[in-house]
């Protein structure tokens, strides 16, 4: 998943939260995946996955604040 910040604001606050879910999904499956010993493919991808997560949540607090103040 290829997130950008602009194309997040674009989309509204249930999808992003359904975004959240399935990467943290994604993330418990990588991390998983490393605790039972196999290396991964991508050593980044935690670190990637982290951050979007982070964008995400970022943004839906942006917007739901924004929605207070109105």
């Amino acid at each position: 998943m290829n997130l950008k910040t602009k194309e997040l604001i674009g989309q509204s606050i249930d999808e992003l939260k359904q975004n959240v879910i399935e990467l943290k999904q994604e993330l418990s499956k990588e991390k998983s995946t490393i605790a039972s010993g196999t290396r991964s493919e991508n050593p980044g991808k935690i670190k990637k996955i982290r951050r979007d997560i982070a964008r995400l949540l970022t943004v839906i607090n942006e917007k739901e604040a924004s929605d207070a103040r109105n």
